[in-house]
């Protein structure tokens, strides 16, 4: 583009006018600036632009095509004015929010339903990967929250993690299977040693917790299958595929209704902790203060509600 936006709008404005006086009124400038200024934008497109009278100005055909596109161009300047104005007065904005998809399932979810509830404005996108996706995701900005579960890593001085429940690694198979293994002379405390061990990718943060337990306990495996999810760990366990290593949290019902047992171990596997994570600061985006607003209201809620 030749010509600076202002010597638009000056052209913009003495179309819609009709008179060059209107315009430098409206424009808050001076008569002859208005007559200067397309005079420039005149030489520089080649063309004339106006026909002048004594009545005011009237657009040529090249001023007609000029116009058009200049105009679709300020009309869509206004519109996103519009809208910013009405995203910094409703709140309307994006919150961008990393988890794993087991999380998003079992701990994510109910938050998202009250909030999306009393926020209907704000648009939400969850990114569903690895622990260490999203931690790397929101060190480069590229998040606005996360929710995880702490493991044998380090968390990042730079975020902040506020802590929402405890999860429990506990390993569990259905009551056939564990009946197989029995006859097959299998004792309790040797089920993981010869079961086949349904286990998460070596890649997820729990899985690297559990193989640090293990080793820590110098419990071998015979074999390991391994599964992108949770869900599917569940589900594999409750055909009798083998024994999985899953959240206890996660499984209540299963456990009650006796679909899946628990595997005794010599040692209990340390809780781990749950939180949202993000980053601390001044730049916090207004969905993002909305959403810790929410969490933290329901977090004393839950308390005041635990301690009555």
């Amino acid at each position: 583009m030749e010509q600076t936006l202002s010597s638009y709008h000056i052209f913009y404005t003495a179309a819609k006018s009709g008179n060059i006086s209107k315009a430098a009124a409206k424009l808050f400038i001076s008569q002859p600036a208005v007559s200067k200024s397309i005079q420039k934008l005149e030489s520089s497109l080649g063309c004339r632009l106006f026909v002048r009278s004594s009545r005011g100005v009237t657009l040529t055909e090249e001023g007609n095509i000029l116009f058009e596109h200049v105009r679709e161009a300020f009309e869509t300047l206004d519109a996103g004015e519009e809208k910013i104005r009405r995203v910094s007065g409703l709140g309307i904005g994006h919150l961008k929010i990393g988890v794993s998809s087991t999380l998003c399932k079992y701990v994510l979810l109910p938050y998202l339903k009250e909030f999306v509830q009393k926020n209907p404005q704000i648009h939400i996108s969850i990114a569903c990967q690895s622990t260490s996706e999203t931690l790397r995701l929101l060190a480069d900005d590229r998040l606005d929250i996360g929710l995880a579960g702490l493991g044998s890593y380090e968390m990042p001085h730079t975020l902040l993690f506020d802590f929402i429940a405890e999860a429990e690694d506990v390993f569990v198979a259905s009551r056939p299977y564990l009946l197989y293994l029995k006859q097959c002379g299998v004792s309790d405390s040797g089920i993981l040693q010869n079961c086949s061990l349904m286990m998460l990718d070596k890649n997820n943060i729990s899985r690297q917790y559990i193989d640090e337990y293990m080793q820590k306990n110098q419990i071998s495996v015979r074999e390991c299958i391994e599964a992108s999810s949770m869900d599917l760990l569940i589900e594999f366990a409750k055909i009798g595929l083998g024994a999985a290593c899953v959240i206890r949290q996660f499984i209540e019902p299963e456990l009650a209704d006796g679909s899946l047992i628990e595997i005794p171990l010599p040692v209990p596997v340390l809780a781990r902790s749950i939180g949202f994570v993000y980053k601390p600061g001044k730049h916090a985006s207004k969905p993002l203060e909305q959403f810790l607003d929410f969490y933290h209201q329901s977090a004393d809620a839950a308390a005041i509600s635990s301690a009555v």
